[in-house]
């Protein structure tokens, strides 16, 4: 990329080439590599946009270390010893003057080519010098080009872009709030949004046709390969005047655009639907990878009687993969993976040429139980059959660990697609951990049967709610919305908050919805688990410029960190001693 010429540089590292030779220039940059050769000292300097070698000759003397910020002027010429691995591998920088611009005046914490390999926390703790390294500056290219991409789309699709306050007020809904104490309030708090959820309804009740943002969001969670602990963003669109399907169309299409300029391939739309049930009952997943090819199946009426004593009173889930001749260790290592899960063990059986069940648990199988079992999963020879057992919400989690890891394990699943399915129709309520009725995704979404129907039987009212999974990740996240403050009160009523919570909770949808609300719909797709992506990428942290670790803590600047009483007082906060 060719730069506004000026003292430090006439152009940048990564352009110069043949048809340069013989002009003169200025560069500038990081020292990335030294070798010296009799008299000569050979440099490859580094900027934002590439490396150039630099010649220095013996007249020059200038002692450098790598990471040393240098200006260098000189002539272009031929390079005798060309490097292919280089774009500018054709070419060299005779130097006729070195200008030293920033010393590097400390021993390097690691090789910046290598930094990728180096503990996690002392990597960003010196995140600066990790973010010199090609792939994250790569990362922060294609970080910004997607960016701008999304932005070009939305807005060429009549969406306005809206920012949404970051200082809000804490919801009894959602993850944890990180909460800001008021210093003009005493004893009151703001809250960092957790998504702009409720603002972006009201800009529908304003009147707003079409929103989007690529917004901050902040929960405090633990963290996970595919989640930060702290923040993340989000690209947030929302639509008056709409329905579902034209969610699903602006989605599909802005999606299958990014993945056509970033990653080359452009996915089939309109994509596979699966309702949460028929996920659930498949894959003991609402986020399934369905690369794999493997189904799970629930066995339990047909092994209810099993003389297996692991069996006994449990639920059972049976996956069928062909393992071949795959031996004990590999059976052992699958088992101790699981219990590495908190799972109890792992059953199977080996289908032998012959049809016969052999080896693991074969013997408590009856001949009745092993036809039924044929039937049902369609076994043959050189197929393995794994059992999970337990309480219902333990074995759809055992199965759902195992159907993954015998993807990873039996290479079943392709690196390099994509597979995009959206998950609707999920239960707008649930069961939580105290055994009460409580919302299972957005008590904002409008339920799809009648509200007498919701309150007859709760637990089996499905709301207009959708996911979009790609590759096994929740990718997005949304809703048709009710737009009813009537109705909006019945449905926290059964969650078992009163008409108060809602007033004085949500006051401004409650408010707004009574000045007339258009139907409208939306959704909010992960930013950050997008790049992960496209980068194939195992932990989101290499896909933000300056991530948390896995505590929640960042070792470049120290935080979460103290403060001096003072502070405190000035928000009215009076810490409690341990």
């Amino acid at each position: 990329m060719n730069i506004m010429p000026n003292k430090y540089r006439t152009i940048d590292c990564g352009s110069l080439r043949l048809n340069n030779v013989f002009e003169k220039h200025t560069l500038s940059g990081f020292v990335d590599a030294i070798r010296k050769l009799g008299g000569i000292t050979f440099v490859v300097l580094r900027d934002f946009y590439g490396k150039t070698q630099v010649v220095l000759p013996e007249n020059i003397n200038c002692e450098l270390n790598k990471e040393d910020v240098i200006c260098v002027k000189g002539e272009v010429r031929e390079r005798s010893s060309k490097n292919p691995n280089m774009p500018t591998g054709d070419i060299e920088l005779v130097a006729s003057k070195v200008t030293m611009l920033g010393k590097n005046e400390n021993v390097l914490p690691f090789e910046i080519k290598q930094s990728q390999d180096v503990n996690e926390d002392l990597r960003l703790k010196y995140r600066y010098l990790d973010l010199r390294a090609d792939y994250n500056k790569n990362m922060l290219k294609l970080r910004s080009d997607l960016m701008l991409f999304v932005r070009n789309f939305m807005n060429n699709l009549g969406f306005l872009e809206v920012q949404t306050p970051i200082l809000t007020a804490s919801s009894p809904e959602g993850a944890r709030d990180f909460l800001v104490p008021s210093r003009l309030n005493p004893g009151k708090f703001y809250a960092l949004p957790q998504a702009p959820q409720q603002f972006k309804q009201l800009l529908m009740t304003s009147g707003v046709d079409k929103y989007f943002q690529i917004a901050p969001c902040f929960r405090d969670e633990d963290a996970r390969a595919d989640r930060s602990p702290t923040e993340f963003y989000q690209i947030d669109m929302e639509m008056s005047f709409a329905t579902q399907e034209e969610v699903f169309s602006v989605i599909e299409s802005l999606y299958a655009s990014i993945f056509e300029r970033f990653a080359g391939k452009r996915p089939a739309t309109p994509f596979k639907r699966l309702t949460y049930a028929d996920a659930m009952r498949d894959y003991c997943s609402d986020k399934p990878d369905l690369r794999n090819p493997l189904k799970v199946y629930d066995v339990t009426e047909i092994l209810s009687n099993c003389e297996f004593n692991a069996f006994k009173g449990n639920q059972i889930k049976a996956i069928k993969a062909n393992c071949g001749d795959k031996g004990r260790k590999f059976y052992d290592a699958l088992t101790e993976f699981l219990k590495s899960r908190e799972a109890k063990g792992l059953a199977y059986v080996r289908v032998a040429e012959n049809g016969e069940l052999e080896t693991g648990i074969a013997k408590y199988v009856s001949q009745q139980e092993k036809l039924a079992l044929k039937n049902l999963l369609k076994f043959s020879a050189g197929d393995t059959i794994f059992f999970v057992a337990d309480n219902k919400e333990k074995v759809i989690k055992f199965a759902d660990v195992l159907r993954n890891e015998l993807g990873k394990k039996l290479n079943l699943i392709d690196e390099n697609e994509f597979n995009f399915v959206w998950i609707v129709d999920f239960p707008f309520f649930e069961l939580d951990d105290e055994g009460k009725i409580a919302f299972s995704h957005n008590p904002f979404s409008l339920p799809q049967p009648s509200l007498e129907e919701v309150k007859a039987d709760p637990l089996n009212a499905k709301a207009y709610q959708y996911d979009l999974v790609i590759n096994g990740y929740e990718s997005l996240s949304g809703a048709v919305r009710n737009h009813s403050r009537e109705l909006m009160v019945e449905l926290f009523k059964i969650a078992g908050y009163d008409k108060s919570v809602v007033e004085n909770k949500f006051p401004a949808l409650y408010n707004a919805f009574s000045y007339g609300a258009p139907p409208h719909c939306g959704a909010g797709a992960g930013f950050d688990r997008l790049m992960m992506l496209l980068t194939h990428n195992e932990f989101i942290r290499d896909v933000i410029a300056f991530p948390m670790n896995k505590n929640g803590c960042d070792p470049l600047t120290n935080a979460p960190n103290t403060v001096d009483e003072k502070a405190l007082r000035d928000v009215h906060i009076q810490l409690l001693k341990e």
